[in-house]
């Protein structure tokens, strides 16, 4: 019996989505509720899970494929027709050791609510490797977060159908994996070199190709097993269009005058695109302005100095400047509802707890993880909170949940040497708080200058919501807490 797999129900504010990830193979093994493609929208990534044991059949719409609601997509036997086909289906991709070989899709993870697609940043594997359970197969990069997706199963990888730069959806299958299978680079040349056209383009690139009056013939795939991708087709296009003109000027000494003058082109991440367009937001919706002061760090960094070490002892753990920081803006917080609320509409929002966002630089770039509840957090809490948010976001584990929420900012450009900057917000947050350089500088103390390590505040914010006068009296505590940190710990 023939079981046709369709693309779930869109929600109603969703127009069409992408085919992610194909978890198995054509046949392929699989068994009832093993999970047979992830179907990507642009906002979460939905799981289309078998409704019974079966044999994958036919895949009709391959990953990167732009599909709609309630759409068929592929096949699969159940019954007595599963029990022939997978040797049949398998056999060119895989060599068998002797154990019966299963295709698992690959598969996007499920979206969070407020993510519509995702990217596939990053193949670990190409077809026809080897991998182990557990083994990371592909990053997903939405633009917040980037998922890992892992191997199910031990085994070799058979089709890649979305590659990277590929828009997908949550649940979208992306690739298949042969798990029982070993590798037969003999079989698997011979699966490419058996590719149609169909395999070789998804639709949205064959229907490009018709368009251009082009033909899978005329273009030359650089993907995997000669894949065609859009690009493929652009620049088959270009030397279309640009008959002879390649050959006459490949002698001209064109690329020796350029000597090391060389330049690189590359697109944009989903995350890059994302922290762009919220700070343009940010720019163009705000009435946004900064206001400045200096803080003299001389009295915290002698509490450091002689704390630092017993502190670390007794809570396994660096006693550092950002402690210090979080609890004075917690305070500051309390003393001026208004710099920790935020505007929806013609509405005004006072939170009633504090979640600070600490701003953190990560090989994708900036991001803000929220620090949840600091007024509960004691100086040891905050560092370990900090630390951990720090290290998931060096090594790209932050969450949506790590990232979501936060009623107010601080941002330590310091750490790189910034000696002043004007921040920009952090929607839908009314204030964020730049942190700078300690750097000794000759000041008036009672008559004599001395020289005293000091730091510059820089507190920029909404004057839609946030007066003058309160933004200033909310640096001035900040200032004034940090230089008598005594105050922190008696509440005054």
């Amino acid at each position: 019996m023939t079981t046709e797999i369709k693309v779930p129900v869109l929600p109603e504010s969703v127009a069409d989505a992408t085919v992610a990830t194909w978890h198995v193979q054509v046949g392929e093994k699989f068994s009832r509720d093993q999970v047979l493609v992830d179907i990507e929208t642009d906002k979460v990534v939905l799981e289309v899970p078998a409704t019974s044991d079966g044999v994958m059949t036919d895949i009709s719409q391959i990953e990167g494929a732009t599909v709609l609601g309630d759409q068929v997509i592929g096949t699969f036997s159940t019954g007595d027709a599963a029990s022939a086909a997978p040797q049949e289906a398998a056999a060119p991709a895989a060599s068998n050791s002797g154990g019966a070989v299963k295709v698992i899709d690959i598969i996007v993870p499920v979206l969070p609510e407020s993510v519509a697609d995702a990217t596939v940043a990053s193949w670990h594997v190409a077809e026809g490797d080897t991998v182990s359970v557990d083994q990371n197969l592909v990053d997903i990069e939405t633009d917040k977060v980037v998922l890992e997706v892992v191997a199910q199963a031990d085994g070799v990888i058979g089709k890649i159908i979305h590659v990277e730069g590929d828009t997908v959806l949550g649940s979208q299958k992306i690739g298949e994996l042969n798990a029982g299978a070993s590798a037969s680079p003999t079989a698997t040349v011979t699966s490419e070199e058996a590719l149609s056209a169909d395999e070789l383009a998804s639709p949205s690139v064959r229907r490009l190709m018709t368009e251009k009056g082009l033909s899978a013939a005329n273009v030359k795939g650089s993907g995997k097993g000669g894949r065609i991708s859009k690009e493929d087709v652009g620049a088959a296009l270009a030397a279309k269009n640009a008959p002879a003109a390649p050959a006459k000027s490949a002698p001209s000494p064109v690329a020796q005058d350029l000597g090391e003058r060389t330049q690189k082109r590359v697109p944009m991440t989903r995350l890059r695109k994302t922290i762009a367009k919220r700070l343009l937001e940010a720019k163009n919706s705000t009435a946004m302005l900064t206001t400045f002061n200096e803080v003299n760090m001389k009295p915290i960094m002698d509490l450091r100095k002689q704390y630092k070490d017993l502190f670390e002892k007794t809570h396994d753990t660096r006693l550092g400047f950002m402690s210090f920081y979080v609890k004075a803006v917690t305070e500051a917080l309390k003393r001026y509802p208004g710099v920790n609320a935020s505007i929806d509409g013609d509405d005004i929002v006072y939170h009633n707890f504090f979640d600070i966002s600490i701003a953190v630089s990560t090989p994708r770039g900036l991001v803000t993880p929220v620090l949840r509840d600091s007024d509960q957090l004691n100086m040891a809490g905050i560092e370990n909170g900090i630390r951990d948010l720090a290290i998931k976001g060096r090594d790209g584990k932050l969450s949506i949940a790590d990232m979501t929420g936060g009623n107010f900012t601080i941002t330590n450009g310091g750490v790189f040497g910034s000696l002043l900057s004007t921040p920009i917000l952090n929607l839908p947050q009314a204030a964020i708080l730049g942190m700078h350089k300690i750097q000794d500088r000759p000041m008036a103390v009672n008559g004599k200058v001395e020289i005293l390590p000091m730091m510059y505040l820089a507190l920029s914010y909404d004057h839609r919501l946030i007066d003058g006068k309160e933004s200033v009296g909310f640096l001035v505590t900040i200032k004034e807490l940090l230089e008598d940190p005594t105050r922190l710990l008696l509440d005054v």
